[in-house]
């Protein structure tokens, strides 16, 4: 779990962090650092928001008696993020390019207003990757076997990263092509929501909500059983990436493909070109 949550971490840090990053260097640069005080309130705020959102999840849901109905709440609650996740990742191929003047003028509407509405906009700005963080991790972190410290050192080793990667970015240090970024992390983000979409489906079949539970379609652990010790670490690491869990019935086998599929190909096509000049027109020259 370590590698597929340091993934959604660095993932969804990097969103968050780029916008800051944005923020604060149109405000240093149109000479406006009075203003930092409030986004930076209103990121801590989204920060601690998203923080809270975790743990009140953590706790209502592990205090839940009832098995049934703790396996109804998570399989919703998987489901739900994998939906915001995968607007988020289609959302972010297309805004890659126009973020930043977004957010720019958002700030200037904001500086004509008042320190209140900075916060605001820093606050909705960071709070909407940050709550989505929270439930895609919680979701990933609680179908996780054995200990959760590993999958919860490998989310904050992911945002830790996101936040240098960030402030790099910002510092004008690091050249990374965000859009190849988001595009090749989206990708790999697919399918580990996919994993947690499956694993939504088989909490509600052990909620008896959905029928199949007995009904296995593959069987990875026998494959695994085979090679030891490594065929535990393969194991370990096939679930941590891509959640394939030891018996996969049926209904989660169909949800994954009918999933990762149409999404995959989907983000993955290219963008649609530009229309072909007319014949004898001449050619534009290359952009500097």
């Amino acid at each position: 779990m370590f590698l597929g949550n340091y993934l959604i971490g660095l993932r969804e840090g990097l969103e968050a962090a780029l916008v800051v990053s944005i923020l604060i260097a149109y405000l240093v640069k149109t000479g406006n650092r009075r203003a930092l005080l409030p986004v930076w309130t209103g990121v801590g705020i989204a920060v601690a928001l998203s923080v809270a959102f975790g743990l009140a999840l953590q706790f209502l849901v592990a205090q839940e008696n009832h098995f049934k109905i703790q396996e109804l709440t998570g399989g919703i609650l998987s489901i739900v993020a994998v939906g915001l996740v995968t607007w988020m990742v289609f959302w972010m191929r297309s805004a890659a390019r126009g973020i930043k003047a977004e957010l720019e003028g958002r700030l200037d509407s904001a500086l004509d207003m008042g320190p209140r509405a900075l916060t605001v906009v820093a606050f909705l700005a960071v709070g909407r990757e940050g709550l989505e963080t929270a439930l895609f991790l919680w979701t990933n972190i609680a179908h996780s076997n054995g200990s959760p410290v590993l999958p919860v050192t490998g989310a904050f080793s992911g945002l830790l990263t996101a936040v240098l990667l960030g402030y790099l970015l910002y510092r004008g240090g690091l050249n990374l092509n965000l859009q190849r970024f988001f595009k090749w992390t989206g990708a790999a983000l697919v399918v580990v929501a996919a994993g947690v979409l499956g694993y939504g489906f088989h909490d509600l079949q052990e909620a008896d909500v959905l029928p199949g539970l007995t009904a296995v379609a593959l069987e990875p652990w026998k494959l695994f059983e085979q090679f030891g010790t490594a065929g535990d670490w393969l194991q370990t690491f096939f679930q941590g990436i891509f959640n394939v869990t030891p018996q996969i019935t049926w209904l989660q086998l169909i949800v994954w493909v009918a999933y990762v599929v149409p999404v995959m190909a989907l983000f993955l096509r290219p963008a649609g070109g530009r229309p072909s000049a007319p014949a004898g027109a001449p050619s534009p020259e290359p952009a500097a």
